[in-house]
C-alpha cells in the first residue's frame, strides 16, 4: 500500500469552484482498480492550500490511474484552477 500526497494551490475567489471540481475528480478515481481511500484537506488559515491523500494498493496502481484518460479529463476541470502546478508525492511504509 503507498499513499500519494498531492499540494496545490487554487487561484484567490476560486475555492468553491475547486471543490465542485475535485468532489468529481475524486468519484472517478473511487472507479479505479487499486483505488482505497482518498481526502482533501485545507491548509489552516490558508484557503489556497490544499492537499489530497490517497491510497492505492501499489504505486503501478497509482501511475496507471495517474496516467489514465479518465484522470486526464477529470482534471480539465481541477488544473485551470491552480496558480501553479500541482506536486505529487509518493509515500510507502517502512520495511
Amino acid at each position: 500500500m503507498i499513499k500519494v500526497i498531492i499540494e496545490r494551490r487554487i487561484m484567490p475567489g476560486l475555492e468553491e469552484e475547486y471543490e465542485e471540481a475535485m468532489r468529481k475528480a475524486l468519484r472517478t478515481s473511487h472507479g479505479a482498480s487499486g483505488f482505497i481511500d482518498g481526502e482533501t484537506l485545507v491548509e489552516r488559515g490558508r484557503s489556497d492550500r490544499r492537499l489530497v491523500i490517497m491510497k492505492w494498493r501499489s504505486v503501478d496502481a497509482w501511475n496507471e490511474w495517474r496516467s489514465s484518460e479518465v484522470r486526464r479529463y477529470a482534471m480539465q476541470r481541477v488544473l485551470p484552477l491552480l496558480t501553479e502546478d500541482e506536486t505529487v508525492r509518493i509515500y510507502e511504509p517502512r520495511g
